[in-house]
């Protein structure tokens, strides 16, 4: 018997150290991601003086809150902002419809060629963007949308294959009786897809959209291809000329930067839970 609770207390002991562990590995993990941050947050609130100061200090003497103002007043920050937003925001509505309406009809509407057809949706996602940038960027010419946001936006239109198999394999954990049971009772696909499939999709949806709106809040080669005029211009681009006409002035840049940050944690804390569940979830049933 005491053996027996010396092995019980000495299993304790064992987990309880690779909790212990585990834990210093990611807090140690997460205090080095946070550097880069940490860094550009104290440098936006420093003095051109402290930024340059040697030996360099971390925390900043005393406030400098005036970087900020230069920051959106040295260039036309709010249209870059606004610019932004609106790509952002259509492309997640256009991703969002496109591969949802896909990912409904691979998993749950049964039609000849459809097991065909998803390898295929699945094996684009191993063409580099370098491939079809060119062609992309001919085809838009011709139809002579250089030089406006259509080409970042529409294709956004036609569906991603990734955000396709990822809605699909959530659909697939949805039970066809429920779809069944509806269309017994007249409903057809549309409504069946709108009013049961997606209501059901919450933490799938929602990871899609975090991922369409990181993704094109953050993209720099889309609108250095297409957008060629200056009040076109998103808080990348923007941020990019800023940093070529002031490359010395650091301050107003990594206040700039970290505006042009925010609303992404923002939206990830807001949205973490949705976004967890519906990564860990898509994996359940292949």
């Amino acid at each position: 018997m005491e053996t027996t609770n010396k092995m019980n207390s000495s299993i304790k002991k064992n987990k309880s150290m690779t909790k212990i562990l585990v834990y210093v590995i990611i807090v140690v993990f997460s205090a080095i991601f946070l550097v880069p941050f940490v860094w550009m947050l104290c440098t936006s609130l420093k003095s051109f003086q402290e930024i340059y100061q040697n030996p360099p200090t971390i925390i900043p003497h005393k406030l400098y809150l005036t970087n900020y103002v230069l920051a959106v007043t040295k260039m036309p920050f709010f249209l870059y902002f606004m610019n932004t937003l609106v790509i952002s925001v259509l492309c997640v509505v256009g991703t969002v419809l496109s591969s949802s309406m896909v990912a409904y009809s691979m998993s749950k509407i049964k039609w000849k060629g459809s097991k065909f057809l998803f390898p295929i949706i699945v094996g684009t996602m191993m063409i580099p963007t370098q491939v079809t940038m060119i062609p992309l960027y001919i085809l838009f010419t011709k139809m002579n949308l250089v030089g406006t946001m259509v080409p970042l936006i529409l294709p956004t239109f036609f569906g991603g294959a990734y955000y396709i198999f990822l809605l699909r394999q959530f659909f697939r954990t949805i039970p066809d009786s429920l779809i069944e049971s509806a269309t017994i009772d007249g409903a057809k696909d549309i409504t069946i897809f709108t009013k049961v499939i997606l209501p059901l999709c919450k933490p799938a949806v929602t990871s899609v959209a975090i991922f369409t709106f990181l993704a094109n809040w953050s993209d720099f080669l889309g609108p250095l291809l297409y957008l060629n005029k200056q009040d076109q211009y998103t808080l990348s681009l923007g941020l990019q000329a800023f940093m070529q006409t002031h490359f010395v002035e650091w301050g107003p840049l990594m206040a700039a930067s970290l505006v042009f940050t925010v609303p992404i944690i923002i939206l990830f804390f807001f949205a973490q839970s949705y976004f967890i569940e519906g990564i860990t979830v898509t994996g359940i049933k292949g």
